[in-house]
């Protein structure tokens, strides 16, 4: 099972929602990953505020780095999550097929099924913004974790 994690820059939502996921998963045939549907941020490391808030919670995201979403992206993966509406669009604009749109995904969808909640992006936010993003993403991590276990 090959998972990708997507928001817009891939700095801030995806990549905790890349490292949350990694922590709950025991097997070593679940391939988690992280990217951006913009290019913004190419190469960089997670924003810091992202790495303290994993810090705290005992996972490292500073391995990570940025990259932006790409059609073959759509090969690789099996699930593809979106962290809001707005980029969740933007996946399925680049979609090639039915089967390619069918892997798309609201990650909160899978801790509130049919809501299509978004996950705030908290770039502009304080400190407080990053943890609520966590314990979002938590949340819908552990029961993607539990399902595919």
């Amino acid at each position: 099972m090959r998972i990708l994690m997507v928001c817009l820059g891939n700095i801030c939502r995806s990549p905790l929602a890349e490292g949350i996921l990694r922590s709950k998963i025991i097997s070593d045939t679940v391939i988690v990953d992280s990217a951006g549907t913009s290019g913004f941020h190419q190469g960089e490391l997670p924003d810091p505020r992202s790495i303290a808030v994993a810090r705290l919670n005992g996972i490292d995201i500073t391995n990570q780095r940025s990259r932006k979403f790409l059609v073959e992206d759509f090969d690789n993966f099996d699930l593809i999550y979106a962290m809001d509406q707005s980029n969740y669009r933007n996946i399925l604009d680049l979609a090639r097929n039915s089967e390619e749109e069918s892997k798309v995904r609201m990650i909160l969808n899978e801790s509130h099924p049919n809501q299509n909640l978004n996950v705030p992006d908290p770039y502009y936010g304080g400190d407080k913004g990053f943890d609520n993003v966590f314990r979002m993403l938590d949340e819908a991590c552990e029961i993607i974790a539990s399902q595919i276990q």
